[in-house]
């Protein structure tokens, strides 16, 4: 089992430098994806950092701070560190700070187990796409993968999945002649088992977190995996639209109480200036973001980096690009 983990490990590191062959690669599509976000951060910082702060130009950057939705009590800490570091130091400060409120997250972890990951979210924030997207990194990872099509009600979907597994190189189970994303849920784990896949990624379909009787539906999926498929491990990972900010918290909560939930796919973040919505998810629900959407290919998901993201975020490094 330990020699498996490690040559998985060795494998996720051989597929990020085949996706992405220069480093500067990774950290440029992070930096355009965040750019919305950076723009007054980095002006507002640019702005203070060659005179003496004062309370006129704490507010300027208060202000922006604020509208990158990073929260209250984020931004409160930033304007500390500003207080109480001199100019030449702060920004590193700064850096050091955001850091440390965030997770320690740069490795991914395979599974020692056959595993389901469960992909679900609200209509819209590009739940298959990623669906594909992760079965690529668990097959580049040497796993056998399969995807599921439980999405029953979006007609595209299962059309889509298809496309994607083949550009993938996975299995594809679906169900057409049925609407019931359970039933298909069961097809899906019944063929992975008897074909020896040890990673089932899941799309689910759309569903709004206000809607009782979908979330009950979304339930019932869950029973489904615990009491038939006992042998498989559950992830759950929730697709977010990062241009909700802070308003996507209370999905976040909604889908939590109905499987828990392990991370978030954090989708659309060079589409918006809400980028420090990680920090809120993380202080105020303990959900770390796992992924990071930063483009529409397939190899355009990241695994969330702390140290890339704030340095994203705050400018750190752009001169150098």
């Amino acid at each position: 089992m330990l020699l498996r983990s490690y040559w998985l490990s060795v494998w996720f590191n051989i597929y990020n430098s085949l996706s992405h062959p220069s480093g500067s690669g990774v950290l440029s599509k992070l930096f355009d994806a965040l750019s919305r976000s950076r723009t007054g951060i980095a002006d507002a910082f640019k702005s203070i950092s060659n005179k003496t702060v004062t309370s006129q130009s704490l507010e300027d950057l208060e202000e922006q701070l604020l509208s990158t939705d990073m929260g209250y009590d984020t931004v409160d800490g930033i304007l500390d560190v500003v207080r109480t570091h001199s100019r030449f130091e702060f920004m590193e400060k700064v850096r050091e700070h955001l850091i440390s409120l965030l997770p320690d997250q740069t490795i991914l972890k395979p599974f020692h187990d056959a595993t389901v990951l469960m992909v679900v979210g609200v209509n819209g924030t590009g739940k298959t796409t990623s669906a594909a997207k992760i079965a690529h990194i668990y097959k580049e990872l040497g796993h056998s993968v399969t995807l599921v099509a439980a999405d029953t009600y979006r007609a595209a979907a299962v059309e889509q999945l298809k496309i994607w597994s083949n550009r993938v190189g996975c299995r594809l189970v679906c169900n057409e002649e049925t609407a019931e994303p359970t039933a298909v849920l069961f097809d899906g784990l019944d063929s992975a088992k008897a074909n020896g896949s040890d990673v089932v990624v899941v799309d689910t379909a759309g569903r709004l977190h206000t809607r009782s009787n979908l979330m009950a539906e979304l339930d019932k999926m869950y029973r489904v995996i615990e009491n038939r498929f006992p042998e498989f491990n559950v992830c759950s990972l929730i697709t977010l639209d990062a241009s909700l900010g802070q308003n996507s918290l209370n999905q976040v909560k909604e889908f939590h109480n109905h499987g828990a939930l392990d991370g978030v796919i954090l989708t659309k973040l060079d589409g918006t200036a809400r980028g420090g919505i990680v920090f809120p998810l993380y202080k105020q629900l303990g959900i770390p973001v796992k992924f990071l959407g930063v483009g529409e290919d397939l190899t355009d998901l990241e695994l969330f980096d702390p140290e890339s993201y704030v340095d994203g975020l705050l400018g750190v490094g752009e001169d150098l690009e």
